[in-house]
């Protein structure tokens, strides 16, 4: 199995495409294995002709996990938060953005496309602050910057994100994670019910780790508005979002493209919080069509 070697941590891995093809990074959101990236969407982005990588995040999937870590409680951090009392997390979203970096290090990749989608949405963007010289392009999916006046997630869909798992057993660990996609995915665009089950059994069979979901909400909460630092960022931007995401809402997208100068604001109709079979192809359009432009205007 590939694991690279990266800021201290061994992350698993995987690369798509033509070797030689410019290089675009995926990056995926909390608690969500890097398999949360459709198959059919990492070959139809390697078809319009990027070596794509997708990775383990650190505390999910085959990556390294932080063992006997402790994140602080959820009600206890957000109070210290807005009381300007951060609380102390076991890692932040600076350091798995750091993580990210490292990787492209660890191929021996310069620069790259990078795309994030929610929590890798905030990770990227991070990327794009502090590791300016080392991307191409950015891509920013589902995600936000923090603002603390935007509109929170519907309750149901925050609820059944931070339910804890019933048990350890392989049938309700998939009855949890279609509960989750349930809640949180495209009114527009619902699954096809075996295909659905089919993915989230094969990501439980995978891997299991609910521990590591409560210390990436930890490092969320801690990184807070990341609004004044985005304006900083010069890398060419896109944003997707969709219309219906009752998890991050669209004035989340909203905010994220006015917040970074120059960025592109694409927004789809009874999308939510998911990455549906339905709009691979739109979806690969758009951060295909976004890297070329890019592309080929750094070259020109």
């Amino acid at each position: 199995m590939p694991h690279a070697d990266a800021n201290g941590l061994k992350l698993y891995y995987e690369e798509h495409g033509n070797a030689g093809d410019p290089p675009l990074l995926l990056v995926m959101g909390l608690g969500a294995q890097m398999t949360l990236w459709p198959d059919e969407l990492v070959e139809a982005l390697a078809d319009r002709g990027f070596r794509v990588i997708r990775y383990d995040n650190r505390d999910i999937g085959l990556s390294d996990k932080m063992e006997g870590a402790r994140a602080p409680g959820l009600k206890m951090q957000v109070l210290r938060q807005k009381l300007g009392f951060p609380a102390k997390v076991p890692y932040t979203l600076r350091d798995m953005a750091d993580d990210g970096i490292a990787l492209l290090d660890a191929l021996g990749i310069e620069r790259a496309h990078v795309v994030g989608a929610s929590m890798g949405g905030m990770i990227v963007q991070l990327m794009a602050v502090h590791h300016s010289q080392r991307l191409i392009s950015l891509t920013s999916i589902m995600s936000t910057t923090g603002n603390p006046k935007l509109p929170q997630a519907d309750k149901h869909a925050m609820d059944a994100l931070v339910k804890p798992v019933p048990s350890l057993k392989e049938d309700d660990l998939v009855e949890h994670g279609l509960n989750i996609q349930r809640n949180i995915g495209s009114p527009g665009f619902p699954p096809e019910p075996d295909r659905q089950r089919e993915r989230v059994r094969a990501g439980v069979q995978r891997s299991v780790y609910p521990a590591g979901l409560p210390r990436q909400l930890a490092a969320i909460i801690d990184d807070g508005d990341r609004r004044e630092r985005l304006s900083s960022v010069t890398t060419p931007t896109l944003v997707l979002h969709g219309e219906d995401d009752p998890l991050v809402k669209l004035p989340a997208g909203e905010d994220t493209a006015r917040a970074i100068p120059g960025a592109k604001l694409v927004t789809i109709p009874g999308w939510g919080h998911d990455l549906p079979l339905e709009l691979t192809d739109r979806i690969a359009d758009e951060i295909a069509g976004h890297a070329k432009a890019v592309g080929e205007a750094a070259s020109a």
